[in-house]
């Protein structure tokens, strides 16, 4: 029998389907926890990462999960050409770790992020999306352990359901990754067109992404789900047969580094900006966990989170501010207030911010069209991570921190320093 590892985070919740899309194609699954011992991964002949909201998404989607030390395991287990498929959540997890697209050190090539539906020049939305969608298989079937029993161009139709789903790809990376034939699914139309509009590609892909591999083909990342429906099973099917055959490895490589510029700049915002600054009034579970990740990794450090607003407003445009913060749109005065950036010898504040900031423009076009607010010529959203060392001097950890990609991915975000 085949032993199918089925790994769980805390937020993890689509195990009950992987278990029966695993049983449907003759392969014994087994539940397996993050925090059981890791070791005992290598009696076993492959793994599914589950979807669902690892850590509830804290920081960004998958990030704190790709820092838990089972992923080390997995990491040893996909060198001796196990299969490793990662779903929805667990596709972000995948790319946070590294171990897709599988460059040198496991270095991050890919970022997954903010859904982007966008039809013209109008955001429809932002965020959770669900639905069904037509997969383009864009690879041959020998080229990965996971689309064996599929013909290139087959189409499949499959659910997705997720915030977090757009990937972005550097131009120098995605050229070798489409040479690679890494590319193993698209988003497409009922005819196999593939085209990059909303509704066809869903969260707005570079390339209309649905899937990508490793170099080697036995590590797949995908977001939406095979698990949910029997139009999936061909990709568990695929699997089977890859451990079957003694985990054969097509001959691909991906000797690529790139630079990356993660530089962190001084804030400096224009003179028609005016930043709002708001604090969480309840406990804020996303800062608890990122520091409780920060310290399991050696780094202990008190934190405080603070979202950020830069409103760029024009010369007529005095009672903005006003009219937004009456809107409620920007804050919630239930659970939040306006605040002050914080200020101390011995901490740090880092801006970040997504590169494409969807959320900033669909609230531009809400306060414009909803509320009928006029003079703002744009709206960006950012989060303040306030850190300050417990021990010593946060100065001369920061760079460390930065490195670990908890406070931001380099590929789709910005940062700041502000203090």
């Amino acid at each position: 029998m085949i032993n199918i590892a089925i790994i769980q985070f805390p937020g993890s919740n689509t195990e009950r389907e992987t278990i029966m899309a695993c049983r449907r194609v003759g392969m014994d699954p087994i539940e397996f926890l993050w925090n059981e011992p890791a070791e005992s991964l290598s009696d076993l002949d492959g793994f599914v990462i589950v979807g669902g909201f690892s850590y509830e998404d804290r920081s960004r989607a998958g990030i704190i999960a790709a820092l838990d030390p089972i992923m080390k395991q997995i990491q040893i287990e996909s060198k001796k050409r196990k299969p490793v498929l990662g779903i929805c959540n667990g596709a972000q997890i995948l790319v946070e770790s590294g171990l897709v697209p599988g460059l040198k050190n496991n270095q991050r090539g890919v970022a997954l992020t903010d859904n982007k539906r966008i039809k013209g020049d109008h955001v429809l939305g932002v965020g959770y999306y669900n639905t069904w969608a037509n997969l383009r298989q864009s690879a041959p079937p020998s080229r990965s352990a996971f689309t064996r029993h599929l013909k290139q161009n087959d189409l499949i139709n499959i659910p997705l359901a997720h915030a977090e789903g757009r990937f972005m790809i550097p131009e120098l990376l995605l050229k070798k990754m489409i040479e690679n034939e890494q590319v193993l699914f698209q988003y497409c139309k009922d005819s196999g067109e593939v085209v990059d509009e909303f509704p066809f590609n869903p969260n707005g892909s570079i390339y209309n992404i649905a899937a990508i591999c490793n170099a080697g083909g036995n590590v797949m990342a995908m977001m939406p789900h095979p698990e949910r429906t029997n139009n999936g099973d061909p990709i568990f099917s695929s699997m089977k047969e890859h451990i079957e055959l003694g985990a054969p490895m097509p001959n691909f490589s991906l000797d690529l580094e790139l630079n990356i510029n993660s530089d962190i700049v001084k804030y400096s915002p224009s003179e028609k900006a005016r930043q709002l600054i708001i604090n969480l009034i309840i406990t804020d579970n996303e800062e608890i966990s990122v520091r409780n990740a920060l310290k399991n990794l050696g780094f202990d450090v008190s934190i405080k989170r603070q979202k950020h607003w830069e409103i760029e407003i024009d010369e007529k445009g005095a009672t903005v501010l006003n009219d937004i913060n009456k809107s409620g749109e920007l804050f919630n005065s239930n659970k939040e207030h306006i605040g002050e950036i914080e200020k101390a010898d011995d901490s740090i504040s880092i801006l970040v911010r997504k590169k494409d900031d969807i959320h900033g423009r669909i609230k531009h076009e809400t306060l414009k069209n909803k509320f009928g607010i006029r003079g703002i010529i744009k709206i960006t959203s950012g989060v303040i991570w306030n850190l300050s060392s417990n021990k010593g001097n946060i100065r001369s950890e920061i760079n460390e921190i930065l490195n670990t990609n908890i406070l931001h991915n380099p590929l789709s975000h910005e940062c700041y320093k502000i203090n």
